[in-house]
C-alpha cells in the first residue's frame, strides 16, 4: 500500500491510501486526515489504521481517475551527500577543493543538509527548476525515506535532488545556493509503506532524461551500491534534532550525467525505482 495526496476533478488535495488500482480517502474511512496526522501516530498504530481503511466497505476511487500530488504537507526534506562512489567522484571532478569530498566519503559522520521546505517540492507531473544563475545543472535520482515524529521508519518514495554543479563546484560553502531554491526538489508518486516494501537493500534506480521527446541520457544504479547504512543516516539525522511533523531524507545519488551534460528548459526527467513507481517532471529555468 502507498500513501499519497491526490485531487479529483481539480478539487482540494486529499490524503489517501493507494491499494492496488484504487485510492481510499483516509479521512472518509476513519483514518488520519493528513500526512502530518499519520506521522504523529506510532508506526504500529498507523499500520493498523491503514489496514482497517483498506478493509472498509468503501470502494474508493479508481487510481486512473485521480491526479497524484507531492506526498508532503508540513515535512522538511533533508538530503545526504557523497553516499555513492560515483557521487564522490563527480563532486571531486567539479570542485576546486577535491579532498573535501574524499574525506566526507570515508568519514564516520555523513554529509547531511536541509534540502527543501514543502513549498519548494514538486509532485508528479509538476515542473522542477534549474537556477537562472547556473550553467551546469543535473537531476539527482534518489531513494527517499520517510520518518515519523518518533523517528520510526514509515516508508519510501522517489526523490529528485536537483542541483547546480557549477555553483557547488565553485566553492563547497555555496552548497545551500546550489541545492535550495524554488522547485529544487521532487517527491512521489507515493510513499510505499515499510510493510509493503520490507527490503530496500537492492532496489534498482533508473534515470531517463528526454529532450524533444528523445531519450538523451539513461543510466541506472542500485541501492546495494550505497556506501552507508540507512540506519546510520537515520541515526545522524535524528541526533539533537526533532521533527514534529515527520521528515523526509533523500539518501544520495549513484547516477551522475557526464560533465558535458546540463539540464535545459523543456527537458523531462523520469526517475523509476522498482517497487515504488515512476516520477516524471518537466524542467523549467528560473529567470
Amino acid at each position: 500500500m502507498g500513501l499519497a495526496y491526490f485531487t479529483l476533478d481539480g478539487g482540494e488535495p486529499r490524503f489517501g491510501l493507494i491499494d492496488g488500482e484504487r485510492v481510499i480517502d483516509l479521512a472518509q474511512s476513519g483514518g488520519p486526515a493528513s500526512l502530518t496526522a499519520a506521522l504523529q501516530m506510532p508506526i504500529a498504530e498507523l499500520q493498523s489504521a491503514l489496514r482497517a481503511a483498506g478493509d472498509a466497505p468503501n470502494g474508493g476511487t479508481p487510481l486512473m481517475s485521480v491526479t497524484l500530488r507531492a506526498p508532503i504537507d508540513r515535512q522538511e526534506v533533508w538530503a545526504a551527500g557523497v553516499t555513492y562512489l560515483r557521487s564522490r567522484d563527480a563532486r571531486m571532478e567539479e570542485s576546486s577543493q577535491r579532498d573535501v569530498y574524499d574525506r566526507v566519503y570515508d568519514a564516520d559522520r555523513p554529509e547531511l543538509f536541509l534540502k527543501a521546505t514543502p513549498n519548494r517540492v514538486s509532485g508528479p507531473g509538476e515542473a522542477i527548476a534549474i537556477r537562472g544563475d547556473s550553467g551546469w545543472d543535473v537531476p539527482e535520482p534518489e531513494l527517499a525515506i520517510l520518518l515519523n515524529a518518533r523517528g520510526e521508519l514509515v516508508g519510501y518514495t522517489i526523490g529528485n535532488d536537483v542541483s547546480s554543479r557549477s555553483i557547488e563546484g565553485e566553492n563547497p560553502l555555496y552548497l545551500p545556493q546550489a541545492k535550495v531554491y524554488s522547485r529544487c526538489a521532487a517527491l512521489g508518486p507515493t510513499v510505499m509503506t515499510v510493510d509493503e516494501l520490507p527490503d530496500v537493500s537492492n532496489l534498482e534506480i533508473q534515470l531517463t532524461i528526454r529532450r524533444g521527446g528523445t531519450a538523451l541520457f539513461q543510466d541506472s544504479t542500485a541501492t546495494s551500491q550505497l556506501h552507508r547504512k540507512l540506519s546510520d543516516l537515520i541515526a545522524y539525522l535524528l541526533r539533537d534534532n526533532e521533527y514534529p511533523a515527520g521528515v523526509f531524507l533523500m539518501t544520495g545519488t549513484g547516477i551522475v550525467p557526464p560533465s558535458e551534460f546540463t539540464l535545459q528548459d523543456g527537458d523531462e526527467v523520469e526517475i523509476r525505482i522498482v517497487g515504488i513507481g515512476s516520477l516524471v517532471n518537466p524542467v523549467v529555468r528560473l529567470s
